[in-house]
């Protein structure tokens, strides 16, 4: 907890809304882009077909013009091709054309290859060559009445020119012909614009000469000389004869050919003005998408509270059992995944919580038993360390008989050669007598102090075979209680596996119960490792126990025998004993019967070695025996160890259970 505490948590509904709150924002852009990009591209289309139906519409309308023009240029050449009038009458009709129509006030004019120039009476039009102007040139080149290219007149006036070879019977090469102004032509062109906010203007393909245009100082003008780089960059089209619309210079244009003539029709409108409309509708977009996604973000937060409130709950469940408490009590939240992971979680805290409160009471046990282990093997102990030190002074006691036996020996051969030699010497011989009468006094009090003390070893392990048999019961009750906990630590792994699933299924929100899981399964791992140390521990013990057995019925089997050499020992100082008394009784006669006295010295020397070996046997059984104690003791003390180790285990893993809370506490809520 204070890991995460220094860490700093991240509420899940901070990640969801930085989660959900970019993606929303990124997909009402995104909309309003693509509506954008779609209703400009829907609008561009429109205004296409509406420029190219205007700009043919347009061109429809100019040529209907031209070609209205020419008709009535070309009946009134053929009028006068047919009736062939006099000079008189051919003066009357130009007189009557004059004025007659506003697109070409000057009427008609003829000129011949001589220069002379026939106009009507009220006309202003001079020409100072006429067989070399523009109209007359181009006149020459077709019979039937069309258009010239633009030119200055004499006037200093923008114009266009109807001509075409008149027929007649003069002889003569003459040419008729009739002039349209620029000016007017640009008035026609501009009036006949479909489209609103949209201009026109015409130009020649042949050189790039503006024939019309709205700003009248631009007509005449060539397009490649042009100020406007939007102009050049026509004429660099016209001039390539590509007549495809195209946005030049965020000019949407279009292009038409006028037929019978090398004339082209311009007509553009500026793309600002197209996608006017569309602008402002991209920015009713904008506040609407900023708007929805106030509002989504606002339902978003609320749902994300909603989903997350059962969410938090487990969190401080889970919280409360990683602390060790498992008295905490889980709050259902409905029947999703949530809910059904709450009930799971209850499940698992109640099936915990009979786990934990079984391991409490098995751990309680185990200490207790690991208690009385620890005692018994401290008695046990003792006991060797008893039966050690009783062996040593048993040893004592022997070393000091095996002395005495020997002196005794010794002593005995001495009488026999002293009997040998000195057979006369009989009151030597009841002095000596009186001395093995008190040795041997002092031999049987020895042997029965050493059959006493064998009787205490006996008894001490009998004593020690006890404690080590209820040892060894311990030990199996131990090892049981083992099992147990070994079983209790596997199913808590499996608990613990199952619960690790279950997190990784829930995902995210799991990742908090996934910790718990993981120390539950660290605690399982640890009971298993402590089980496992306690098992080898008892391994060890019943080894040892079982070596404290045999060698406590080697040295139980020991002492009998040496029980029964001293019981034998004892038995033959009897005999030594009786048989002084009655030397010293047969002493008063020794004088007499010295031949028998040395005979019984020799059958008293022969006794004594006898015994002198056998003492000797049991010197060395003792010596054994000491060997056997010192081993036992420190069989024991290594019994002790291990008992006290195994009591600190048990009260580690009390103290680890401890940790856990099955019960709530009084006043705690």
């Amino acid at each position: 907890m204070k890991e995460e505490k220094q860490r700093g948590t991240i509420s899940i509904k901070v990640k969801l809304l930085g989660i959900i709150l970019p993606v929303v924002i990124l997909i009402m852009v995104l909309l309003v882009g693509i509506s954008y990009f779609i209703s400009r591209t829907i609008i561009r289309g429109y205004s296409e077909d509406l420029l190219t139906s205007s700009i043919e519409n347009q061109a429809n309308q100019i040529e209907a013009w031209l070609n209205e023009n020419l008709a009535a240029f070309q009946m009134a050449k053929q009028a006068i091709e047919e009736t062939n009038p006099q000079p008189a009458e051919l003066q009357g009709i130009l007189d009557g054309y004059y004025g007659f129509n506003d697109n070409y006030p000057d009427g008609l004019y003829i000129a011949d290859a001589d220069g002379n120039l026939m106009k009507a009476a009220g006309s202003g039009k001079t020409e100072a060559d006429p067989a070399g102007a523009v109209w007359y040139q181009e006149g020459l080149t077709r019979w039937n009445m069309g258009f010239t290219k633009a030119y200055t007149n004499d006037a200093g006036a923008e114009v266009i020119s109807a001509s075409g070879i008149l027929k007649g019977d003069t002889g003569a090469l003459r040419v008729i012909s009739a002039d349209l102004t620029l000016e007017r032509i640009s008035i026609i062109v501009n009036s006949y614009i479909g489209m609103d906010q949209a201009r026109a203007f015409l130009v020649s393909s042949a050189d790039g000469t503006v024939l019309a245009h709205h700003d009248n100082a631009l007509i005449s003008t060539k397009l490649s000389g042009a100020d406007d780089a939007f102009l050049r960059d026509i004429g660099e089209k016209v001039a390539g004869r590509d007549y495809a619309m195209a946005e030049i210079d965020r000019n949407m244009t279009a292009f038409a050919q006028i037929q019978g003539t090398d004339w082209i029709l311009v007509s553009y409108i500026p793309t600002d003005v197209i996608y006017a409309d569309i602008k402002g509708v991209r920015t009713l977009m904008i506040v609407i998408g900023l708007l929805s996604v106030l509002v989504l973000a606002v339902m978003v937060e609320r749902v994300v509270h909603m989903v997350i409130r059962p969410v938090k709950e487990l969190t401080r469940v889970v919280t409360a059992m990683t602390g060790g408490d498992f008295t905490i009590e889980v709050r259902r939240a409905g029947n999703d995944e949530i809910g059904v992971m709450s009930r799971y979680v209850e499940r698992f805290i109640s099936s915990m919580r009979e786990m934990i409160r079984s391991i409490h009471a098995v751990s309680g046990r185990l200490n207790e038993q690991a208690g009385n282990s620890d005692e018994v093997s401290g008695q046990m102990y003792d006991a060797s360390r008893l039966q050690s030190q009783s062996m040593k002074e048993l040893n004592t006691t022997v070393e000091q008989l095996s002395l005495s036996v020997n002196e005794i020996a010794d002593n005995a051969t001495t009488l026999a050669m002293v009997v040998a030699d000195t057979k006369d010497d009989g009151g030597q011989v009841e002095s000596r007598m009186k001395e093995t009468v008190a040795v041997s006094v002092r031999g049987k009090e020895d042997m029965q102090r050493v059959s006493g003390a064998m009787k205490d070893i006996n008894a001490s392990m009998e004593t020690l075979q006890q404690a080590i048999d209820k040892v060894g019961k311990a030990s199996e009750e131990i090892n049981d209680i083992t099992t147990v906990i070994g079983n209790i630590a596997d199913q808590t792994d499996l608990l613990s596996l199952n619960a690790s699933i279950e997190a990784a299924r829930a995902g995210e929100a799991g990742r908090g119960f996934a910790v718990v899981a993981g120390e539950i399964g660290h605690l399982a791992q640890t009971s298993a490792e402590a089980v496992r140390n306690i098992e080898n521990l008892i391994g060890e013990i019943n080894v040892l126990v079982g070596d404290t057995i045999r060698q406590t019925g080697e040295s139980v089997k020991n002492i009998n025998n040496s029980s029964t050499l001293v019981g034998n020992a004892l038995r033959t100082f009897d005999t030594i004993f009786n048989n002084i008394e009655q030397v010293n009784g047969l002493v008063q006669g020794m004088i007499k019967k010295v031949e028998q006295v040395d005979d019984v010295a020799t059958n008293v020397a022969a006794i004594s070695q006898e015994q002198a070996a056998s003492s000797e046997e049991i010197l060395a059984t003792s010596e054994t025996m000491v060997e056997q104690a010192d081993h036992i003791t420190r069989s024991s003390e290594r019994v002790s160890d291990g008992a006290r180790e195994l009591t600190a285990s048990a009260e580690e893993l009390y103290g680890q259970i401890a940790r856990f809370r099955t019960e709530k506490e009084a006043g705690v809520q």
